[in-house]
């Protein structure tokens, strides 16, 4: 995978480019609700795979035990719209890291706009379902990017 797929890593987390294509919108052209869930996974997932941290990495145990990380709660404010042809920034980045939970902020903007606003809490867990405690090597790759007190 190269870095341009998967977008860039930034100071402080990540940012991915994508663009709205006729398969995004509804009839009128505007970008369905439920279609900004899907942009914005591919920002989390692109943001732990140039971190090293790829979900088939967690799921193999190459971290520990085999995990994989589910979306528990998610906030989002849908403020503007965006269109067909649009070239969207998602950008992520780690808020909050505890031992089974992660919080991750992510906003999608059209250059300078803010379109969503959105705060992702994710879990831990077995492949099992049951919660579990994220592995150190997982927890200081992702901490290096939590804001500096």
């Amino acid at each position: 995978m190269t870095q341009a797929l998967a977008g860039r890593l930034t100071e402080t987390g990540h940012s991915l480019d994508v663009r709205v294509y006729f398969e995004d919108t509804d009839f009128s052209g505007v970008v369905y609700h439920a279609r900004y869930l899907h942009f914005l996974e591919r920002g989390r997932t692109d943001y732990l795979r140039l971190k090293g941290i790829g979900h088939r990495e967690l799921a193999e145990g190459q971290f520990g035990e085999p995990i994989a990380f589910a979306v528990r709660r998610m906030e989002i404010e849908f403020l503007r719209p965006a269109r067909i042809d649009d070239v969207l920034t998602v950008e992520t980045v780690t808020a909050l890291l505890g031992g089974a939970r992660i919080v991750l902020e992510q906003r999608i903007r059209r250059g300078e706009e803010v379109l969503i606003d959105a705060k992702v809490k994710v879990a831990v867990i077995s492949p099992d379902g049951r919660p579990r405690r994220m592995p150190a090597p997982v927890l200081a790759t992702l901490g290096q990017d939590l804001p500096k007190p």
